[in-house]
């Protein structure tokens, strides 16, 4: 089903060819992120990548968008906690222009000291937008509540100390340290011949050269009391994100915690969103999610309340953790999850973006791919006693982290820090 082609100088290449599509996703992934940075270039992966787009050594940044939108492409990119992943979706018959493009600006950036000092001021409009949605604000807040004075508990962009003072020089040094062929996966699905793909990366790629990924910082795991940050803001909405430590990318209970997710808030059939929303009317939106990193992971609820049933809406949040932990889901409800979980992902494999960056991921986070038959079958060992026994292992109150964004009482606060146990 994949195809994968390591070339002497350690790049990967991995490919899916969906015969029946008229497309193509490229992706040109980086190892590294947000995690690898420092106090002082906080915010350098992140701001690289909008420096990618300003031109290359072959293509001046109107050419790089034309190109590629002139025939009905999408090009974009983000940056994450571990990577940076350029790509962009096509007709099947661009696939060679497009990659030159996409690698050009990837690894010859012309990094110009104007372009940098016109982005750092739209890179600081960014920060100052995200600091203004507290639906945002809030996990910025939580990350720095799980992991306080450790690069996962800042601001992937940065602050605006760093950005302000982070130069072209800077940046082209982050680029040299990080952005080689050992650290590279090139991931391709669509309409596409492996070996001729491979020969298109060869040609751009082959001679880059071959050097070791740097570490980062280890993960603090060792979480033993509850936590609380309060952020008092005048807005029409109290805005919770409760989190509790989860696993890392290859842990074995990875997809048992992905049912448990489903139960509880992964979906309108969940629990949470039954129990807070439907039947109390405590909040307009409230879910659960997953993410998983390297050496940790975080399993989170978000919600966004009224401002005078906060204490309510965290109250049956709680119990509902409790309840899960005490007593076996019912099979119909597991069934339910399990084909929800299951079927999610086949929906999002149809997609030749969505593939690609499911399987670029994977190679660089793991270096393997688990085949949507590999998942089927590891996800069908998990039984109902998994369920209750990864719920005890990852809802512990003691793991409890709350933040909240919004115009908190003093009675609330008071109230919210009894309930959980918090300072």
């Amino acid at each position: 089903m994949y195809r994968k082609t390591v070339l002497t100088n350690g790049l990967r290449i991995v490919t899916h060819d969906m015969k029946d599509r008229d497309s193509v996703a490229i992706g040109l992934w980086i190892g590294v992120g947000g995690r690898y940075e420092d106090d002082q270039n906080k915010g350098a992966a992140h701001f690289l990548e909008h420096i990618a787009f300003k031109g290359s050594r072959k293509y001046s940044c109107d050419e790089i968008k034309i190109q590629i939108e002139g025939v009905g492409g999408n090009l974009n990119a983000f940056t994450s906690e571990e990577q940076t992943c350029y790509y962009a979706k096509i007709p099947a018959k661009c696939l060679n222009k497009t990659f030159d493009i996409l690698a050009d600006m990837v690894l010859y950036p012309l990094i110009l000291k104007s372009d940098v000092q016109k982005e750092s001021t739209v890179i600081l409009e960014e920060i100052k937008m995200y600091h203004d949605i507290p639906q945002y604000f809030v996990l910025e807040l939580l990350d720095d509540l799980m992991w306080p004075n450790h690069p996962l508990g800042k601001n992937l962009a940065g602050t605006p100390e760093s950005v302000s003072h982070m130069t072209h020089a800077d940046l082209k040094k982050f680029h040299q340290r990080h952005y080689f062929a050992g650290n590279t996966v090139v991931a391709a699905c669509g309409q596409l011949n492996h070996q001729e793909f491979v020969e298109l990366v060869r040609k751009k790629m082959g001679e880059l050269s071959s050097k070791k990924p740097e570490l980062f910082l280890s993960a603090d795991n060792s979480q033993g009391r509850p936590k609380g940050k309060f952020f008092r803001k005048e807005v029409e909405q109290m805005h919770v994100a409760l989190a509790m430590l989860g696993l890392n990318d290859d842990h074995k209970d990875k997809y048992a915690l992905g049912l448990l997710n489903v139960i509880l808030g992964g979906n309108m059939s969940s629990r949470l969103f039954d129990e807070v929303r439907e039947k109390r009317g405590l909040a307009y939106s409230i879910s659960s999610s997953t993410k998983s990193l390297n050496d940790t992971g975080v399993f989170l609820i978000r919600a966004g309340v009224d401002n005078n049933k906060l204490v309510g809406a965290m109250e049956v949040i709680l119990k509902e953790l409790e309840k899960i932990k005490r007593k076996d889901v019912l099979q119909g409800e597991f069934t339910r999850a399990k084909d929800y979980f299951l079927g999610q992902l086949l929906l999002g494999l149809e997609d030749t973006l969505d593939h690609m960056l499911w399987l670029g991921e994977a190679t660089i986070s793991l270096d393997k791919v688990r085949t949507l038959k590999d998942i089927i079958k590891e996800v069908n060992r998990i039984t109902i006693p998994d369920i209750r026994r990864v719920a005890n292992a990852i809802l512990k109150d003691d793991h409890y982290s709350l933040a909240i964004v919004g115009p908190l009482t003093d009675k609330q606060e008071k109230e919210l820090r009894t309930m959980l146990r918090v300072n």
